[in-house]
């Protein structure tokens, strides 16, 4: 038996990823389950040909060491969408599986860039492979290279580089190695995790080299549960105990860590209140005594209302988003202190926190242990259980409203609440419903609530929900709720769901408009400007007319999906019985109310207004933008 093996730097990158796997908690996965791509001349030759080498060798039974082994291909339609399968599909997984994307050159990379960002913002792992120039620079400049008279190293992969936790540009062969090596560090690592580029130059995926076969090697890469240093385990126990009103904020970290019952343990021994983000929703199910909903500009008024007089926060894997914090306004005790459990030391520093900088569920399992018999006063954690309940009435007006003519989106969530079971998953990310789902939905269990709004992006869902679908199987029903404009952006992920023979269910709301974006404008005295789907008026000249005349149902049957149509709530809930009987992907298209009614605000977001203006509906607009930003604070 030779020590080395001839194969392209494509090939060898396929033989790699499928042989890399993944350990926690003594549980052995495929590291890299598949990959996502489309090809043109920049990775069809080169990436291309070896995912197909190794499809043939597998189908054909193959043995020996030129085998490359299987990495299943799935053929996008938008470079982005496949990033956010890709995304998704990890979230899903809790981050110990990832999917890997292949794109040729030029546009086909660059189209990844909107995903990448979204995947290192979430702190969710996903390889990119995006094809590059050639690296002999023989043709010269080739087809869709971007030409620097400054530096003939720049391309436009360069513009992964800030966005990625990892990036690498392959110029030799054996750069592969070491470069490999590094990607899967990252994509293993529990806290510094998110888009890892490796940018292929088209003529090197194609050029041969004889490879060491310990390169190839099965090799497990273990994910980290760091533990509580002690002596900071024992400050943040000292703030913990001084504590008359303290309050948790779990984020996607307790999610990840797969720590939900240490969560609802913890809570029920301590009296607690648990507030969550939208990463961290589920982690305690809605109705535990101790749960009291979102908090933040979004949040519910139980838990915004506790915030603002908690003087201790407890954070638990989160990053403390301007939503978490309403700006810097909601934890408003003026002697507020915040205990902060994260693996990023990043996280655990934010607001001057007592840092411990460990896995979450091993920190709520050495919290418990230390702080047995300890408890909040009875009558704060009465108050919290019934700050819940009151908000919970709040909960069934906006799911049962009665509105007329056309029904609130509130009413199309409740419904949805009620019938999707506890193992399924809600998929939104942007626009009036992350709002709306953060303050309203009862989530039991961590898997059910799938809400992107670290990048809040247009697009993500339908192609989320082909990941999650992939990640989690059958016995998940998987349903992706889309706005009119979210749809518009990336609606053609479906032909590839349906190409795939997977089965979602798609809830498109058509309210012809901008819902989030249209009463944000209107709040700070833009009037809807720009917001709504409207033909250009020749009376204004601006676009006020008549509504466009799409129809996005037929567009969303054009893909290949089964659309059902529902003219009130009634039909929606017997439509999505029919859809959850079917084998097949469905699109339940029903129209909403534009402007609302929204469920009632109870925190505050900062959005600056114009500090001049002609228009009195701006002038109003920026006098109550500073009278709300009198609350704001810096939390160091």
């Amino acid at each position: 038996m030779t020590s080395t093996l001839r194969l392209t730097t494509a090939q060898a990158l396929v033989k790699f990823l499928a042989n890399q796997y993944s350990e926690r908690d003594g549980v052995h996965e495929r590291l890299v389950t598949g990959i996502f791509g489309i090809f043109g001349h920049g990775n069809v030759a080169g990436v291309g040909q070896a995912l197909l080498q190794a499809q043939v060798q597998s189908q054909e039974g193959a043995g020996g060491d030129e085998v490359l082994g299987e990495l299943p291909y799935y053929l996008a339609r938008n470079e982005q969408g496949a990033v956010h399968a890709a995304t998704a599909y990890s979230r899903a997984r809790n981050r110990r599986q990832v999917m890997a994307v292949t794109t040729s050159i030029g546009p086909g990379a660059t189209n990844m860039v909107t995903g990448a960002a979204l995947a290192t913002t979430n702190r969710i792992p996903v390889l990119l492979l995006p094809s590059d120039q050639f690296a002999n620079r023989v043709p010269d400049p080739v087809l869709q290279q971007l030409e620097d008279p400054g530096s003939l190293d720049i391309t436009v992969n360069d513009v992964f580089r800030p966005i990625s936790r990892f990036f690498d540009r392959i110029n030799r062969p054996e750069q592969l190695i070491p470069s490999l090596m590094n990607a899967m560090r990252v994509l293993t690592d529990p806290a510094d995790t998110g888009a890892v580029t490796i940018a292929l130059p088209q003529d090197v995926q194609a050029e041969a080299f004889d490879w060491p076969l310990a390169f190839f090697a099965p090799r497990v890469w273990h994910i980290g549960r760091p533990v509580p240093e002690p002596a900071a385990l024992q400050r943040a126990l000292a703030v913990i105990r001084s504590a008359r009103r303290p309050l948790i904020v779990a984020g996607g970290g307790v999610v990840y860590s797969e720590a939900g019952a240490e969560l609802r343990a913890f809570a029920s021994a301590t009296g607690i209140p648990v507030a969550d983000t939208h990463a961290g929703k589920g982690a305690i199910n809605w109705d535990h005594p101790s749960a009291v909903g979102g908090v933040g500009s979004t949040g519910s008024a139980a838990a915004n209302a506790l915030a603002r007089e908690a003087d201790v926060v407890i954070g638990i894997g989160t990053r403390y988003s301007d939503f978490t914090t309403a700006s810097h306004t909601i934890f408003a005790a003026d002697d507020v202190r915040f205990v902060n459990v994260n693996v990023l030391g990043f996280d655990a520093a934010k607001h001057g926190a007592t840092m411990v900088v460990a896995d979450a569920r091993e920190a709520l399992r050495a919290l418990s242990r230390e702080l047995a018999g300890w408890q909040v006063d009875p009558s704060y954690r009465q108050e919290a259980i019934d700050a819940d309940a009151a908000w919970q009435q709040v909960v069934d007006e906006c799911y049962h409203r009665g509105h007329t003519p056309l029904p609130a989106q509130t009413e199309v969530f409740g419904a949805l609440n009620e019938l999707m079971g506890p193992e399924d998953v809600v998929i939104n990310a942007a626009g009036s419903m992350p709002g709306d789902l953060q303050c309203l939905w009862r989530a039991t269990t961590p898997v059910q609530y799938h809400v992107e709004y670290a990048f809040s992006c247009m697009g993500y869902e339908i192609p989320a929900a082909l990941g999650v679908k992939m990640a989690l199987g059958d016995d998940h029903e998987v349903v992706a709720i889309v706005g009119d404009g979210t749809y518009q952006m990336l609606p053609m992920e479906i032909a590839t769901i349906v190409s795939e023979g997977i089965k979602v269910i798609i809830v498109l709301l058509q309210n012809h408009g901008f819902a989030s974006i249209g009463a944000l404008s209107q709040s700070r005295g833009s009037q809807r400007f720009g917001t709504m789907y409207r033909m250009r008026s020749a009376a204004t000249g601006r676009l006020d007319g008549d509504m466009v005349p799409v129809d996005l149902a037929a567009n969303a049957a054009s893909w290949g999906a089964d659309v059902l149509h529902c003219e009130s709530i009634e039909q929606f809930r017997e439509n999505y019985a029919r859809a959850a009987a079917s084998d097949r992907t469905t699109v339940l298209y029903i129209e909403t109310d534009l402007e609302g009614p929204n469920p009632p605000g109870s925190a505050w977001w900062d959005v600056p207004v114009s500090q001049v203006s002609t228009l009195p509906s701006t002038q109003q607009a920026y006098a109550e933008h500073l009278a709300a930003r009198t609350a704001q604070r810096p939390y160091l």
